[in-house]
């Protein structure tokens, strides 16, 4: 993985092998991003995403192999116990198969190549868990 940094963004390029989550993890640690937003594409290989089951308050996790697009990849980026926090919801196709996955992203290794961008906003937002809806939420100071 290779980024540069232009004003409060990081440009960011993923190399085949690397693990998604890891990578950006490791440039908010560097750069000490504690609040921003991600939006990416690329390629992938191996994938797993879940969507979260409201009655039973977990996620519920399938993992995809093959050629996969990213059509779309953004989320947050936030704290929680003073740590940082990645919240990342992506889709990605296989139109040459006829398939289409959406969901949280637990994992994602790169096949070809990723791109993605990281906006910093100065500040932090923490989250804190919600007894009442399962999640981790943003916690703002009254």
């Amino acid at each position: 993985m290779e980024y540069k940094k232009f004003g409060d963004d990081y440009i960011i390029r993923m190399n085949r092998g690397e693990e998604l989550l890891t990578d950006l993890q490791e440039v908010c640690e560097k750069e000490k991003i504690t609040l921003g937003s991600v939006q990416g594409i690329g390629a992938l290989g191996e994938i797993t995403i879940g969507v979260f089951d409201r009655k039973q308050f977990k996620y519920f996790t399938e993992t995809y192999k093959g050629d996969f697009e990213i059509a779309s990849c953004m989320g947050d980026i936030s704290t929680k116990e003073g740590k940082n926090y990645l919240h990342i919801h992506i889709v990605i196709g296989n139109v040459h198969e006829g398939r289409i996955y959406a969901g949280h992203l637990s994992k994602g290794i790169i096949s070809l190549t990723g791109e993605f961008i990281i906006h910093k906003i100065n500040g932090i937002v923490e989250r804190e868990y919600s007894e009442e809806v399962g999640l981790n939420l943003y916690k703002f100071e009254k």
